[in-house]
């Protein structure tokens, strides 16, 4: 289990074994063509340049549209809710795309790119504003970039693979996550004093050193996002050598895209609560 729209697609858990056998879409082209054909029509295949390719363009519009976002959203209060608002379509857009059975949409992909880099956009304006740290919405950035490639880096030096093991650990450190997440997120709703990112914001002391619990929290999650990494690289390469369609790329993009969004809000919130810690 890696990204859920990898764990949604059986085809990324593909045999290499099986990579030079046609498709099902491949004998019915078999079956269909004149006589006096080849026999065997080959169709695109998947390919690491494509989804190298299709990733780049998502990133670049989820980044472009995150500008924007943080230059309207930084207007006025209606304009900051309309850009929040955009996280709600980007949520229905992925959800869209996560369960398409022909893998991921180029337009729906390409729109919930648009509406997430816009909600990125206003949420990073709004906790630099708020926390009155300057600038972290470019640390965030920067700081996933570099953690992208150093774990792609792990991944092809084979130092770092995607075993059961880890994938265990994911599963269970994910699924704990998100009932954190949802706990905080009733904390926040009903409790008076929740203040900032509510439980995350809370100090606690251990060996007699006092720190937001976020610090801690937010190590946790960008550890369980570099596994989600590891796991849609692992997943990628298996739609690779198994010759899957080339109309995947875009399915192996989109997951991408989901992991950095993730990745990129963990190291905000995080660079937020140090600085906060310090005042």
């Amino acid at each position: 289990m890696a990204s859920p729209v990898f764990s949604n697609a059986k085809e990324f858990k593909a045999d290499p074994l099986l990579a030079d056998q046609p498709t099902a879409a491949d004998l019915e082209r078999q079956y269909q063509a004149p006589s006096g054909m080849p026999g065997y029509v080959a169709t695109e295949r998947m390919s690491y340049q494509g989804v190298i390719n299709k990733t780049s363009f998502l990133g670049i519009i989820t980044i472009a549209m995150g500008g924007v976002g943080y230059v309207i959203a930084g207007q006025s209060a209606v304009a900051y809710m309309l850009a929040l608002g955009s996280g709600l379509v980007a949520f229905v857009l992925a959800m869209v795309a996560t369960f398409q059975r022909q893998g991921a949409n180029p337009a729906v992909v390409g729109a919930y790119a648009v509406a997430e880099g816009f909600f990125l956009g206003a949420i990073t304006v709004g906790i630099e504003t708020s926390f009155n740290v300057p600038g972290a919405g470019l640390q965030a950035l920067v700081a996933t970039a570099i953690t992208f490639l150093v774990c792609l880096a792990l991944f092809r030096s084979g130092k770092v693979r995607y075993t059961n093991k880890l994938r265990k650990i994911f599963m269970v450190g994910a699924v704990s996550y998100l009932v954190f997440g949802l706990v905080n997120i009733g904390y926040m709703i009903f409790s008076d004093g929740a203040q900032g990112f509510g439980l995350y914001s809370n100090e606690v002391t251990i060996a007699g050193i006092t720190f937001p619990l976020g610090l801690a929290i937010g190590a946790i999650a960008i550890l369980l996002a570099c596994i989600s990494l590891i796991g849609d690289f692992d997943f990628i390469e298996n739609g690779v050598k198994s010759g899957q369609p080339k109309r995947l790329e875009w399915t192996a993009a989109f997951g991408l895209i989901v992991t950095l969004v993730w990745l990129y809000i963990e190291f905000l919130r995080l660079i937020a609560i140090f600085a906060s810690s310090r005042d």
